[in-house]
């Protein structure tokens, strides 16, 4: 149903299988509202076992009660890192050295999992990590009607606008990139369906496993999936004939190079940035050419105002704010 979230409070067998027994069943004894709002796990290689939720972090016991004192937690060994890479690879690390190199490995069901070790460099580029002894298990959770705020503002005349999606880290950016994708391809009220792809960088909006996404954003949707967004936009163009793009955040000279190009081509761009506000961008020099030229007709600044993804603003295209009052 619109606007249901997906069921909360179990936790996803696909991230407690990735992990030893222990482990498990110290996380099937969390408190409820713990398991509801979780969005990490962080397991360190003799430190506490932590998680976040809801915006805070916890510390473990080993009876998965919250310890007031890292002394009072379960602490993580040796034993539990190779354990969990174990898990994690199938018993083959060989076979992921690909996403390994990149920092992280996604599970079936499109939870991802950081990794941290020593980088073993070649030419000046990490080739793998070794020693890996962090993992991060980040809970990503689907909410369906994400996006329903912010449609009538995207849409203008049957057509996609140039939108940009502000917020500080983990305040919904990736959550309403999905929707979004989903709603423009399967279509809704007054809007049909159309061509969209996605360049998940991360492997974050689609959580692809083994190329295919697990996640619901749409029948036409094409994804490439673990691919630079600069190299995957202009692939998509010649490829795939989208009309219209989203990406993960836009970091780098050639990102915005790429989204240039894909404007030149009559094709619709929807991505996301990390800042506060609008006037974050104006201060940072990949944003300041994009700012100047008035490229993005949209820009939607999510908060927490009432709760993680708050659509807190609104501005088109030439900064005016089109909406102040904020709506979760």
């Amino acid at each position: 149903m619109e606007g249901m979230k997906e069921p909360r409070g179990v936790l996803p067998e696909a991230v407690l299988d990735a992990l030893p027994d222990h482990i498990q069943a110290i996380l099937r004894k969390i408190p409820a509202t713990l398991a509801e709002g979780l969005e990490e796990i962080r397991i360190r290689e003799n430190r506490p076992l932590m998680v976040s939720s809801l915006g805070r972090d916890y510390f473990l016991s080993g009876n998965g009660e919250i310890a007031s004192h890292p002394s009072q937690a379960y602490w993580a060994t040796r034993a539990d890192s190779q354990r969990i890479l174990q898990l994690i690879s199938n018993f083959s690390i060989y076979a992921m050295e690909e996403e390994i190199r990149n920092g992280y490995v996604t599970l079936k069901g499109g939870f991802r999992v950081g990794l941290a070790g020593k980088a073993v460099l070649e030419d000046g580029k990490v080739k793998t990590l070794k020693y890996i002894n962090s993992f991060n298990i980040r809970i990503s959770r689907e909410v369906i009607g994400a996006a329903r705020k912010v449609l009538p503002y995207i849409i203008k005349n049957r057509e996609v606008c140039h939108t940009l999606v502000i917020s500080p880290p983990q305040m919904g950016k990736t959550t309403m990139l999905r929707d979004i994708a989903r709603n423009l391809s399967d279509g809704f009220s007054g809007f049909p369906g159309i061509k969209t792809a996605i360049v998940d960088e991360r492997s974050e909006i689609a959580g692809c496993y083994k190329g295919v996404p697990q996640m619901r954003i749409g029948l036409q949707t094409d994804v490439l999936d673990a691919c630079p967004k600069a190299v995957g936009i202009m692939m998509l163009i010649r490829s795939m004939s989208p009309r219209v793009i989203i990406t993960d955040e836009l970091g780098r000279d050639e990102d915005v190079e790429a989204v240039e190009e894909a404007l030149n081509a009559g094709i619709k761009i929807i991505s996301s940035a990390h800042g506060k506000d609008i006037e974050d961008l104006f201060n940072r020099p990949i944003f300041s050419d994009l700012m100047r030229k008035k490229i993005f007709e949209r820009f939607l600044v999510l908060g927490n105002s009432l709760g993680v993804g708050t659509l807190e603003k609104v501005y088109d295209g030439q900064f005016n704010i089109l909406s102040k009052n904020p709506v979760r």
